[in-house]
């Protein structure tokens, strides 16, 4: 059996997620970018302004 033999017969094995699934992963990962980037924004944005501050004095 070659290559794209054992590549079909592990593809028949494999647990394919439903589209509640899908949709549930996709809503997650959605949210945690958009948490993970506002975070990091405030951090950027609060950095720069001590840096700011501390070179204007």
């Amino acid at each position: 059996m070659g290559y794209l033999g054992k590549v079909i017969r592990e593809m028949k094995q494999v647990t394919w997620p439903t589209s509640i699934e899908i949709n549930r992963y996709t809503v997650t990962v959605i949210t945690f970018v958009v948490l993970f980037g506002t975070y990091f924004a405030g951090l950027d944005f609060g950095f720069s302004k001590l840096i700011e501050w501390i070179s204007n004095l």
